[in-house]
């Protein structure tokens, strides 16, 4: 059986796939409700992820931070020390290199194989079965798991060893986040100017200055609602694990760095929970 432990935004749509696919899936969640339509549809409810682990051969994470899922592997009820020897832990979560590198460590203690398994996408690609997996581990594990990513994604790149997988999503994450913040500025200057919003709009998504998700998120920017498909202050957390890992490594990222201070900022005002794309609110905002 398939173990599922975290059903957000992303968490839930990725579980549902795997079971609209015939596969048999126990499942966690800090809270109940949110798995409550997996459970309608047959799912079976893990009372903790211990429990989940007890029943399950390949187990997916999908949490919000490292802490998160430090929390559910080896606090309290962890489910690492419950897994069947030699089951497989894939770990889906956002969270920093070193952090997936120490986690396959303690993996290897229990005689668990372990993918650090990021995904490109927000939540209508999760939904649709459309994610990107980025997978750092070993070959021949992602092999043994690649049917159920592929119900999942609509491409899986293995990026080399642990660690690998989630060094490449923390990179997509930092395009993503400047590429937003860069397109909202623009925005806001060009209204500035005197043009309408829509006419910006249609001129800039699809042209070669603009990243293609852009365009996903237009009807957001001329409505001003910001219906969450990826929040906010997540990609603000993605930007700290990011900041951190360059004063490990000795990189030098300041447009980075000052990103990530527009998007902490946007999160203190109050849009946190919003997707992303508010940080075009947040710029056009006065603020006191």
């Amino acid at each position: 059986m398939i173990g599922f432990i975290g059903l957000g935004i992303m968490g839930s749509r990725m579980a549902a796939n795997l079971l609209s696919a015939g596969n048999k899936l126990v499942i966690y969640n800090r809270t109940k409700e949110k798995a409550q339509d997996l459970l309608n549809n047959g799912a079976v409810w893990g009372e903790s992820p211990a429990e989940t682990a007890r029943q399950s051969t390949v187990l997916f994470t999908m949490l919000t931070n490292p802490k998160a899922v430090e929390t559910v592997a080896l606090g309290e009820e962890g489910f690492l020390q419950h897994l069947p020897k030699d089951s497989i832990w894939v770990d889906c979560s956002t969270v920093n290199p070193g952090f997936s590198r120490q986690m396959a460590d303690e993996a290897r203690r229990f005689d668990i194989r372990f993918l650090d398994a990021p995904v490109a996408g927000s939540l209508k690609p999760a939904e649709n079965g459309e994610l990107v997996f980025h997978v750092g581990g070993d070959a021949g594990v992602l092999e043994e798991v690649r049917t159920y990513l592929n119900v999942m994604g609509k491409a899986i790149h293995h990026q080399g060893e642990h660690g690998s997988g989630t060094s490449m999503k923390l990179v997509v994450n930092l395009t993503l986040a400047q590429s937003m913040a860069v397109f909202a500025e623009a925005l806001n200057f060009g209204e500035s100017l005197g043009l309408e919003k829509e006419t910006i709009l249609n001129t800039l998504i699809g042209g070669p200055t603009t990243g293609a998700f852009i365009g996903g998120k237009k009807n957001k920017l001329l409505t001003n609602q910001y219906d969450t498909e990826f929040p906010l202050e997540h990609i603000q957390k993605d930007l700290n694990l990011i900041a951190g890992e360059a004063y490990q490594n000795g990189s030098s990222l300041p447009i980075a760095n000052v990103t990530k201070e527009m998007y902490s900022l946007a999160n203190q005002y109050g849009l946190g929970k919003e997707d992303f794309s508010a940080i075009y609110e947040f710029l056009r905002t006065p603020h006191k």
